[in-house]
């Protein structure tokens, strides 16, 4: 039972790191597509260059609070930035 359990947990956590890096890679192509410097869009979101570099290597988990200034500082629309079930297959 208990590695049942531990199965699908690890199931659960593989597919939100896919999701994580499929975000990052969604992010990274919206600003690179719109010449945005990792630079400028930190000071736009204000967040730590870090941070940014970690979000889009996939490497961390991120609030939608910090999705929205993610947005909001690249002006772009939601669907550019979120995965999909298409993306992940």
């Amino acid at each position: 039972m208990v590695f049942f359990v531990y199965f699908i947990f690890m199931d659960n956590l593989i597919e939100v790191k896919a999701q994580l890096k499929e975000l990052g890679n969604n992010l990274r192509r919206a600003r690179v597509t719109r010449c945005v410097t990792l630079e400028s869009l930190s000071e736009k979101a204000n967040l730590n260059i870090r941070t940014l570099q970690r979000i889009e290597a996939g490497q961390m988990n991120v609030l939608i609070t910090t999705v929205i200034r993610l947005q909001q500082g690249l002006d772009c629309p939601w669907h550019e930035l979120l995965p999909t079930d298409s993306q992940q297959k």
